[in-house]
């Protein structure tokens, strides 16, 4: 059955738009005595809202001395969640714990309360329990921001009042606390960490967009990580949407029975799919091929998936063609920063994974490759696939060696101590390969930064300064 393309009627009521279940979930779990997992952005968040809300709120962090003057600030107590003896206190007086989406699944605070059949909620949990307007999740290894935003643009493009939330830096609650009657749809980019403990969070419309593994120092097992992906579609009922690869692949074993109905998206098959020339939905087209920004083969299957769930929640063919027409993509995801003497910098710092890391440079011929960082536990030996297409490898951060070990044997190959060091080093390469540079470096970036933009940020200010004393010579 094609679904309907229009934003359906949605039946509201006094708590919003619910079916039976949602009504009684609301009063299923007890919120009146919290603790909260951790004082980072989602946990001040969380700890805000449940306050405001009249909730008696306890913060258990691993750091406690870091998060005085926040905790001071929000007028919450505050125990060592490395303390067993705390710990064991704390949830003596909750009836309740929510940790905030980086607290590690086995982590003690998490593991006693499980033992004392304390009810332990998401964040998305608990934003499902006070809000229940529509909401869009977005969940897979790779991509998850980029189709976040294009889905929330399309919707926006089609008079569908749309916010994008979750794995970006505004988490659920603090959407609702800053946008509470603003918009009629929330698109959640939903992480592994946040849906792992997922017990009432459910999407009228759910995308799994493809599955390889990650986070697994995090997850423990590529088993575990998989299964939290899937509760993406969660709760899901008839009148939901699943949209899904139309070549499953990697999640065919995980993908759980879905009730919702399903929609497919693919390079060449599936209910959104691209021809040679145009992207088509449901057999209509939306846009020729040619007027894409972006058209490498990731970039497709992003916008095919973004054209799904648009549609499935009320967006027309003509706000997704203006939508896809108009974007150049996301910061640090395969991002062109400049053409110095005919050689290309992309920054795609934000390619953590090895799967990530083949994905973005498709469709290029000639790469001079920067990568290494921190591994998440992965197995770097997928890079080897794109062999063909570099020319030469710069290694950085504590996974140098094995980067080299992997690629350094066929290839030109050397090891940097900094990133002014790698860039220099990828430019001499590229002017000897006539190849483009880029920044993918298939592992975190702990080892030398914060975290990716901190990284994307040092590249892309030294292939500036690269930049200008080139022009200047």
């Amino acid at each position: 059955m094609r679904p309907r393309c229009v934003l359906r009627r949605l039946h509201w009521n006094r708590l919003g738009w619910l079916r039976d279940q949602d009504v009684s979930a609301v009063t299923k779990f007890d919120l009146s005595r919290v603790a909260v997992g951790g004082l980072g952005l989602t946990g001040r968040a969380l700890t805000e809202a449940l306050i405001a809300r009249g909730h008696h709120v306890v913060v258990a962090d691993d750091r406690p001395e870091a998060v005085v003057e926040a905790a001071s600030d929000l007028a919450v107590e505050v125990v060592d969640a490395t303390s067993q003896e705390e710990l064991e206190e704390l949830l003596s007086r909750v009836d309740t714990v929510v940790p905030s989406p980086g607290i590690p699944r086995h982590h003690k605070l998490l593991r006693l309360a499980d033992d004392k059949e304390i009810a332990v909620l998401s964040e998305l949990d608990v934003g499902s329990l006070w809000d229940h307007r529509p909401r869009i999740a977005v969940t897979g290894t790779n991509g998850k921001t980029t189709v976040t935003e294009l889905t929330t643009k399309i919707l926006n493009n089609s008079e569908v009042k749309a916010a994008a939330i979750g794995n970006t830096e505004v988490s659920f609650v603090a959407a609702l606390a800053d946008q509470p009657e603003k918009n009629d749809v929330f698109v959640v980019e939903a992480s592994s960490f946040a849906l792992d403990r997922v017990q009432h969070f459910r999407a009228q419309s759910a995308a799994w967009l493809n599955l390889s593994p990650d986070h697994l120092d995090w997850h423990g097992d590529f088993e575990s990580y998989a299964a939290a992906k899937s509760k993406v579609f969660h709760g899901q009922g008839s009148n939901d949407f699943a949209i899904v690869p139309h070549e499953l692949g990697a999640l065919a074993p995980w993908l759980p029975k879905l009730e919702a109905q399903r929609i497919t998206f693919g390079m060449s098959a599936g209910d959104v799919h691209c021809t040679r020339s145009e992207l088509t939905a449901h057999g209509e087209k939306v846009i020729d091929i040619g007027d894409l920004p972006l058209s490498r083969p990731h970039d497709l299957l992003n916008a095919c998936a973004a054209v799904a769930l648009g549609l499935s929640m009320g967006a027309s063919i003509h706000g997704a063609e203006e939508t896809l027409a108009g974007f150049q993509g996301l910061p640090h995801r395969m991002e062109l920063l400049v053409s110095n003497n005919e050689i290309r910098f992309f920054n795609d710092s934000k390619a953590t994974t090895p799967h990530a890391t083949v994905a973005g440079i498709s469709g290029l011929d000639a790469v001079v490759l920067i990568a290494g960082g921190r591994n998440k536990g992965l197995d770097l030996r997928e890079l080897a696939s794109i062999k063909s297409q570099l020319r030469a490898v710069v290694a950085i951060g504590d996974a140098s060696e094995d980067v080299i070990e992997i690629l350094g044997k066929d290839l030109p190959a050397t090891i940097a101590n900094s990133m002014e060091e790698a860039v220099s080093q990828a430019f001499q390469y590229a002017v000897r390969f006539q190849a483009d540079v880029v920044l993918s470096p298939a592992c975190a970036s702990f080892d030398w930064y914060s975290n990716y933009v901190e990284r994307g940020d040092d590249f892309k200010r030294i292939v500036d300064e690269l930049t200008q004393e080139r022009r200047a010579t």
